[in-house]
């Protein structure tokens, strides 16, 4: 489809699906209809681990996948929102064809199965053709949900290389203490950016795995060839994920200078009872839990947006939402990152959560708190399966308060 086609079928996608917005639009780098102005975030992030969001079961035909996935980005559009975060690596597998790893197991129930179309392609058309931008979410050490390597398919990187990986918590992961793992997940990521015309590259927030109690990660031969030179592990292992971070900007402005680099991590860098400089919270910390100095990156202007997962309510005592979004807002101030909030749409509604989570304004109230920081650019729901659904009609409230009018995509 060429320019002008695209930008006629997504001013005609937006006017019938988004309840005739004025929208004026230019094309972009990538050929996409963009509107005039930086835009805000009204982000989803669109899970496929496990089958969390999509496709809603492996196996299901092509022409079926398509058809959900299509469904996705129409409700993104109804939903006024501008943004599609679709997880394309969800555990060191790929919803590409790549020529570095599997093709994912969530598609067939197979990994490595082909299923005989391409779902990353599919959604940067897609997405674009309704004026949506499209962010390449990549899980960067997640290498399986169980630690059985043989249940790897046979060809799998980690299955080739068992050095690389280490068993921990019930689940497999890459041990970025190595140089060759690092340069090879920056690798296996890149092929999608130089391949297809994503907006952005977005990593989540599981970097050095959440711990577990009685467990320890073994990293000791890698910590014994490479960390000299550090005053303890804890100094190390930050470098690691540093140097995983700051050679993934580099390979993204050096593959497709237009795309942006995105990082969704834990909503505390760490208590201010641990550093001065930290939150309000008695919390699991980011810094020294995942050994992700998330701050940093901020204030290095390494990465172009930060969203920080601020999945509490407005006084919830350990981590509360009205303490965090001031705080992120200070990380943020005067640099050259972008601040958007990562929202917890799923748990609206849900009988498990406090009595916060079964009132429909509290995600509304979150905006309106929000409005008042002028360093939060936007916000991002999880996720896409809540956005559909919207089980007490949170995402409604939200829409009809804060998005009575279509936005254009940050640019």
């Amino acid at each position: 489809m060429g320019r002008l086609s695209r930008r006629a079928f997504a001013l005609v996608a937006l006017s019938t699906l988004a309840s005739g917005a004025d929208v004026s639009a230019t094309p972009s780098r990538t050929g996409r209809p963009r509107a005039a102005g930086t835009g805000e975030m009204r982000g989803v992030w669109l899970a496929t681990v496990q089958n969390r969001d999509w496709p809603s079961e492996p196996g299901l035909t092509a022409a079926e996948q398509r058809a959900e996935l299509l469904a996705h980005l129409d409700t993104a559009v109804r939903r006024r929102l501008n943004t599609v975060i679709f997880q394309v690596r969800p555990t060191a597998d790929a919803l590409w064809p790549s020529p570095h790893e599997p093709w994912a197991e969530c598609l067939t129930g197979t990994q490595g199965r082909d299923p005989g179309w391409d779902p990353l392609g599919t959604a940067v058309a897609e997405a674009h053709a309704r004026g949506l931008e499209l962010h390449a979410w990549c899980n960067p050490l997640r290498i399986a949900a169980h630690d059985d390597p043989t249940r790897l398919v046979a060809s799998h990187p980690a299955r080739q290389h068992p050095d690389w990986v280490v068993a921990y918590g019930g689940r497999l992961y890459y041990n970025p203490g190595l140089p060759e793992v690092r340069a090879f997940v920056r690798t296996a990521m890149l092929d999608a950016v130089r391949g297809y015309a994503v907006d952005a590259v977005h990593f989540d927030d599981y970097f050095y795995p959440y711990p577990v109690p009685g467990q320890t990660f073994d990293d000791d031969a890698a910590y014994d060839a490479h960390g000299g030179g550090f005053p303890d592990r804890a100094a190390w292992r930050r470098d690691n994920i540093d140097r995983l971070v700051r050679d993934m900007a580099t390979g993204i402005g050096k593959t497709r200078p237009a795309a942006r680099f995105g990082i969704s991590p834990f909503g505390v860098w760490r208590n201010a009872d641990n550093d001065p400089r930290g939150s309000d919270t008695r919390a699991l910390q980011s810094y020294d839990d995942q050994h992700a100095d998330t701050r940093k990156w901020v204030r290095e202007n390494w990465i172009d947006y930060l969203c920080p997962q601020l999945y509490w309510h407005t006084g919830n005592a350990p981590a509360d939402y009205a303490q965090l979004v001031p705080w992120w807002s200070e990380v943020a101030r005067g640099t050259k990152t972008r601040l958007y909030v990562g929202e917890a749409l799923y748990r609206a509604g849900d009988p498990a959560q406090g009595a916060a989570w079964q009132d429909p304004a509290e995600l509304s109230r979150h905006l309106t708190l929000a409005a008042d920081h002028p360093e939060v650019r936007g916000h991002v729901f999880f996720a896409a399966k809540e956005v559909r659904e919207d089980r007490i009609g949170a995402m409604a409230r939200v829409v009809a308060d804060h998005y009575q009018r279509p936005a254009p995509p940050p640019s």
